[in-house]
């Protein structure tokens, strides 16, 4: 459900001078203390990928990428939504060692995406990815990615701060970890997006564990394709899914912010079992898939961090377009200018 939100008395902290420093900032701050944290290289990535390889990402399953047939190309190229496989093949062929990984800027159009406050059609994000070792396909170390991926933010935030006074820091010291399960337990009669606000709002910032599994009602917390992240193994609290979602409460626009989407990836077992339950057995003979059930990709963990999602949060903004230059409908247009949301 879009979102669009226009407080009558909201003014930025920052002019828009100001805030395109302060965007250049976070990004280098946060991109530099996050790669030492996580033992990532930087690489570069691809704007589009061959249609049919089984890279690109399709999201939730509906969205559909844009495409074009490039001259003298014998096949359609696809606008990347998301890089979450191509990044798993780059570890393997630049055969980075256990415990290193990459990561890069990822940028992205999404047409389908139905835009708001929150939501672009292009979407900028780091995109990273871990090689890590089989035995570590647990609970205990997704958290500990997850908090040092927390930590990074928590620093970054500081440094707002330093620059701008007036953003006083507001997330808490620790991130507090909970199953979509144990979320529906505790507000069974509120959607999932509502759950969130909730538990976001009580604890400032949460890491929501399993998203692609149906939960006791017979519906998932949220859609997750079947082919990267690793949402159907039982974890050691007994609940499905080895991934989830990073999300802090905003507190400009009075909701749950999802920041980064991650997991630790299927395996040759998980991935059949999740292409299964969707329905999609004939990705198995795509080059993505072929590769993994062959043997031929290591085992990671990986995930996106939205970077105008952080831009926005660690500056107050109360719309991403504030911080990204994007296309917006003339309705959005005008309700921004009436209410001084300076769109770039």
């Amino acid at each position: 459900m879009a979102f669009h939100y226009y407080p009558e008395d909201y003014k930025s902290y920052l002019s828009l001078t100001e805030t395109e420093k302060a965007i250049l900032d976070i990004k280098d701050f946060f991109q530099t203390y996050l790669s030492a944290q996580l033992k990532l290289r930087r690489v570069t990535a691809p704007l589009y990928l061959k249609e049919g390889t089984g890279l690109n990402d399709d999201l939730n399953g509906v969205e559909k990428p844009v495409k074009f047939k490039p001259r003298n190309i014998d096949t359609n190229v696809e606008i990347v939504q998301s890089l979450a496989k191509w990044k798993r093949m780059m570890l393997a062929d630049y055969g980075i060692e256990k415990g290193y990984g990459l990561y890069t800027d990822m940028n992205a159009i999404r047409p389908d995406e139905e835009i708001d406050n929150l939501h672009s059609f292009y979407v900028d994000q780091w995109d990273w990815e871990l090689v890590m070792d089989e035995k570590d396909r647990n609970l205990s170390f997704l958290k500990n990615v997850v908090e040092k991926i927390y930590s990074t933010m928590v620093a970054t935030e500081f440094l707002v701060y330093e620059s701008y006074p007036e953003i006083k820091p507001i997330l808490p010291e620790k991130i507090t970890f909970i199953h979509s399960q144990n979320l529906l337990e505790m507000y069974p009669e509120k959607t999932p997006s509502e759950r969130e606000n909730l538990a976001a709002e009580k604890y400032g910032a949460i890491f929501i564990i399993g998203i692609g599994a149906n939960l006791s009602d017979e519906k998932p917390h949220d859609g997750r394709a079947p082919d990267y992240d690793d949402w159907i193994t039982e974890n050691e609290d007994g609940y499905l899914g080895l991934n989830g979602d990073l999300i802090v409460w905003h507190p400009m626009i009075k909701r749950a912010f999802e920041i980064s989407s991650m997991g630790i990836r299927v395996n040759k077992e998980s991935l059949l079992k999740q292409l299964k339950i969707r329905n999609c057995n004939d990705r198995k003979d795509l080059l993505f898939h072929k590769r993994l059930l062959n043997g031929e990709l290591p085992q990671t963990i990986g995930g996106g961090i939205g970077q105008s999602r952080l831009c926005m949060f660690f500056l107050r903004k109360v719309h991403i377009g504030e911080v990204q230059a994007s296309v917006w409908t003339d309705e959005i247009i005008e309700n921004c200018k009436k209410v001084n949301i300076v769109l770039m």
